[in-house]
């Protein structure tokens, strides 16, 4: 499943893919994406520049000369493949954007779950965002202020994109259990020392160059993260016993022993 960090390297190969360039079409290959990018849409970004690029959560934004945007949204499985009109498209394209230059940038998604839509000029089809899990002003004020209205637990409060846009499941686990938080505690009863503290271990956990080795692997090295589908296996900071729980439908790795706060 792509999560924060897979969407903002997708989001600079794109860039070094197509910005600046002309497109020559937009293809919907798949019913379910016909559904979300109609022939006229297709039409109406045909010719039209590529001016900027952006990442909004794990959406992204092509924004077009004409002004209308692309958003692309990989959901459980999408990613880019990068060609030229040339190559043989993969049998799991979704989506394809050809450009002038003879790029083919296709959308790849064994489960077509993943979207892309044309929002025309000054409208937007994003969902209500919260601040970016990467912005200096996600700060314990703010979120302080946005969970103090939330009556559920703290984990599917962290992946309510209202609240931090772009943290998805996996790394949310993660920044609980490097912060010392238990997932099922009520989002609104957690302390601001804690919530500077989860803050800081949301950064350290989206920022693998950051990390310490010793937290995330075991002695010959292996393995990526610290609780994340690891149930069953020994916590690699107080030797306890990582437990699975089923939180808003997802699952929740976390160690019972340590993770007290």
């Amino acid at each position: 499943m792509p999560e924060l960090p897979e969407v903002e390297r997708a989001a600079r190969q794109l860039i070094r893919a197509a910005l600046g360039k002309t497109i020559a079409s937009v293809k919907a290959i798949h019913p379910a994406l016909k559904r979300k990018l109609s022939p006229s849409q297709s039409r109406a970004a045909r010719g039209k520049r590529i001016e900027t690029i952006e990442r909004r959560g794990k959406h992204q934004l092509l924004r077009l000369d004409s002004g209308d945007t692309l958003v692309v949204h990989f959901r459980m499985n999408g990613d880019w493949e990068i060609g030229t009109t040339a190559d043989p498209l993969d049998r799991f394209a979704r989506a394809a954007i050809e450009l002038s230059d003879g790029t083919r940038i296709s959308l790849v998604d064994r489960r077509a779950l993943s979207s892309i839509t044309l929002d025309k000029e000054g409208s937007s089809s994003l969902p209500k965002l919260g601040r970016e899990a990467s912005d200096p002003a996600l700060d314990a004020d703010y979120l302080s202020a946005v969970l103090k209205r939330k009556k559920i637990a703290i984990k599917p409060a962290l992946m309510d994109q209202s609240v931090i846009a772009g943290l998805g499941n996996i790394y949310a686990a993660e920044a609980l259990w490097e912060s010392e938080l238990d997932p099922r505690r009520p989002a609104a009863k957690v302390s601001r020392a804690k919530l500077e503290k989860l803050i800081d271990a949301i950064r350290l956990v989206l920022s693998p160059k950051k990390r310490l080795p010793g937290r995330y692997t075991d002695k010959r090295g292996a393995g990526r993260f610290a609780v994340y589908d690891r149930e069953g296996k020994e916590c690699r900071r107080c030797g306890g016993t990582i437990e699975r729980i089923v939180q808003a439908g997802r699952s929740t790795y976390f160690c019972p022993d340590c993770q007290l706060g």
